[in-house]
């Protein structure tokens, strides 16, 4: 049995076995015929992953790949869109990095709360069974795949990260504190923004609110600065690496991103600490808060000073977009091997 934790964010998905890590952007392409497959110059830099899969839902460039190689990619900030059309699709390719076939698999993911319960069901049935599927390496050799995921288990998104800080790999409580305490998290995704309170690790429903406060807001307001001063529309999901960075270059011309970044920040770190200031009003005990989620750590020096409540601080170097999926993981470990 083969316990892994999956997260199929908007920007990325993302999936751990304890073990092994993979992430990789939730972008789709059409496989192109890629005529010539070799490295100009041995050794000149390192191949990147080729993830390129064929399911009955079509054959797609996944990922980076699908970024660089295809002309048509797709991606999407629609929850419906996501389960329909994406989902599948990205937990196979996730799937077959860490998983060999003929192993069952039990599996924990997440949703939004604000999509929690119109989509569970949903998402069990369309991951709940053996899937049959085929691989493509970079060279195009062409592997038959097959994965019996036998149990999924779907809780609300914010809870992996609390799973992580009060887990550990084998599933036993680490931290007894976080296990009798009130904390409030708030995980900042792409495009929504969580918020959640964990009472004594029991799951509050007035403390609870999804929004489109994600980072993708940010992004879209650089994107904006940018394409008035080049002209050009920079795809959204292609500002990751141009805004960790600090610029970006189009067209052989560099541009300066560190002030249109700052800006964009301090404006959705502003809107999400007046809603969760508002929403967790009553919740005056809560004893510490968690910044978590893949926009996370680039929004905590913005809004950790506006949140009412201490807050736990982001560890430096921590990737915070693997805090749920590493939590759900050790959740699955917690439910099906003790």
């Amino acid at each position: 049995m083969h316990i892994v934790g999956v997260d199929i964010g908007f920007g990325f998905a993302k999936v751990t076995d304890g073990k092994q890590v993979e992430i990789f952007k939730s972008v789709l392409g059409d496989p192109a015929d890629i005529q010539f497959r070799e490295s100009l110059i041995d050794g000149a830099s390192e191949r990147p992953p080729h993830r390129h899969i064929e399911t009955e839902d079509g054959a797609w460039f996944v990922g980076e790949l699908a970024e660089s190689q295809s002309r048509g990619r797709t991606f999407t900030l629609d929850q419906d869109k996501l389960v329909t059309s994406f989902l599948r699709t990205l937990t196979l390719t996730a799937l077959s990095a860490v998983v060999e076939d003929g192993t069952p698999v039990r599996l924990v993911t997440g949703l939004p709360i604000s999509y929690y319960r119109r989509h569970k069901d949903e998402l069990v049935e369309r991951l709940q069974k053996r899937h049959e599927f085929a691989v493509i390496d970079h060279q195009g050799v062409r592997t038959t795949r097959s994965l019996n995921i036998e149990r999924v288990r779907v809780i609300p998104q914010p809870f992996g990260t609390m799973f992580n800080l009060l887990l550990n790999n084998v599933g036993r409580a680490s931290d007894r504190r976080l296990a009798t305490e009130k904390i409030g998290i708030i995980d900042v995704g792409f495009k929504t923004a969580d918020y959640t309170i964990s009472n004594k690790t029991r799951y509050s429903e007035r403390g609870s609110q999804s929004t489109d406060a994600g980072v993708s807001k940010a992004f879209k307001g650089i994107a904006a600065a940018l394409h008035e001063k080049s002209g050009v529309n920079v795809e959204l999901y292609r500002l990751y690496d141009a805004v960790s960075e600090g610029s970006i270059k189009i067209r052989g011309r560099t541009f300066d991103l560190e002030k249109i970044t700052a800006h964009a920040m301090q404006r959705l770190a502003t809107s999400i600490a007046t809603e969760v200031n508002q929403l967790w009003a009553d919740d005056w005990d809560i004893d510490s808060i968690v910044i978590t989620g893949g926009g996370g750590a680039a929004l905590a020096p913005y809004l950790s000073g506006q949140l009412i409540g201490q807050v736990l601080e982001v560890k430096a170097g921590e990737d915070t977009r693997l805090n749920n999926v590493r939590g759900y993981q050790k959740y699955g470990v917690h439910l099906w091997q003790r």
